[in-house]
């Protein structure tokens, strides 16, 4: 049998469950290829040489990453509180939509406001949308878990009706389009290695919510109630923290952090709201969190990573089924996230005295 060394460092502990997870994930994916009588080397060439062998399919990889690092700060930062949120698809919706409204009502506004503007309605928008759950749950103590999926299908059906009744594109599903000073320019316009692809502005923004939440969490004094609150609600109380302030504040952090989608989609790549744009990056953003350990800077690492895989199923799609595609990128993050808290536990035990 074979036994794994004993790693103290916790950053090393993670980096390595993490490979053996990768690694695990590709052996089972590589299985499923072969019995479906397909070659894994061709599908893999196919997949390495589209998504990073070439400008535009790491265009490609970026532009489906960003989002998925702010729905993984949205779910990173609610774990750290203790809290469960199933809600970010509904919560980047809401934020989404109050984006390209925004956008289009005050079109004539110059750029050095419109797009703040814009900007600070998914903030909002999205903010105010997870503020309703964490109120249920700071004041009834009912299971944040429920309440966010409930939200969820409230919000879609809100933007449903607004969509097709109140602002509408005749035989279309979307908005009408944003004013142009509202548009994020594509990095494109700054980098001709990127021509062709739909990456935008919006991830300096990403990368910029990352820093500031890693340092909000970590060096403000809100920050440590996150943290102590995520820990033990009892000795936060006994220790005079308001832990229903916390939870309801992080829910709304957690909610204009999901908002923030909008940025990408909306302002930077189509220019407006289209019914189901997300793809589930609300659901897939708690995947990234838990990889990543809901640390901020480590979510950027595997929000890229998701990205690859998400962008990596479609480019195999010319030799194997799309179903198939979705069915190795689901195999992979199950690995993923079973794995490395297996892993985790084994090491626990190494560390153990022995009796």
């Amino acid at each position: 049998m074979i036994k794994l060394p004993r790693f103290r460092s916790p950053s090393l502990r993670n980096a390595i469950s993490s490979l053996l997870a990768v690694i695990v994930a590709i052996a089972i994916s590589t299985i499923i290829i072969v019995v479906v009588g397909k070659n894994p080397f061709e599908v893999y060439s196919i997949f390495l040489r589209e998504t990073l062998g070439n400008p535009y399919g790491i265009g490609q990889v970026l532009f489906k990453a960003t989002p998925l690092m702010f729905t993984g700060f949205a779910a990173g930062i609610c774990f750290k509180a203790g809290l469960f949120n199933i809600g970010a698809e509904g919560q980047l919706l809401i934020g989404a939509f109050c984006t390209a409204i925004i956008g289009y009502v005050f079109a004539p506004l110059p750029p050095v406001i419109l797009v703040p503007l814009c900007i600070i309605a998914g903030i909002i928008g999205g903010g105010l949308w997870g503020i309703i759950p964490g109120f249920i749950k700071a004041t009834f103590g009912a299971h944040e878990v429920i309440n966010t999926i409930m939200m969820n299908f409230i919000a879609a059906g809100v933007v449903n009706y607004l969509v097709g009744n109140v602002f509408f594109v005749p035989a279309t599903v979307h908005t009408p389009e944003i004013g142009i000073n509202a548009n994020l320019p594509r990095l494109e316009s700054f980098a001709t290695f990127f021509h062709g692809s739909p990456v935008n502005l919006s991830i300096f923004l990403a990368l910029g919510a990352s820093i500031l939440l890693q340092f909000y969490l970590s060096r403000t004094t809100f920050g440590y109630e996150i943290r102590a609150t995520g820990l033990s609600q009892d000795a936060s109380r006994y220790a005079r923290i308001k832990t229903s302030r916390v939870m309801i504040w992080t829910f709304f952090l957690s909610g204009a952090l999901s908002g923030l989608v909008g940025t990408n989609y909306v302002l930077g790549y189509k220019h407006y709201f289209e019914l189901g744009f997300s793809e589930g990056v609300g659901f897939i953003g708690i995947a990234v969190a838990l990889l990543a350990r809901n640390n901020p800077i480590a979510i950027i690492v595997t929000a890229l990573f998701f990205g690859i895989l998400e962008y990596g199923s479609l480019t195999i799609n010319v030799i194997i089924p799309k179903e198939l595609a979705n069915i190795i990128q689901a195999v992979a993050i199950l690995s993923i996230i079973t794995l490395t808290k297996v892993f985790d536990r084994y090491q626990i035990r190494l560390m153990e005295p022995a009796k």
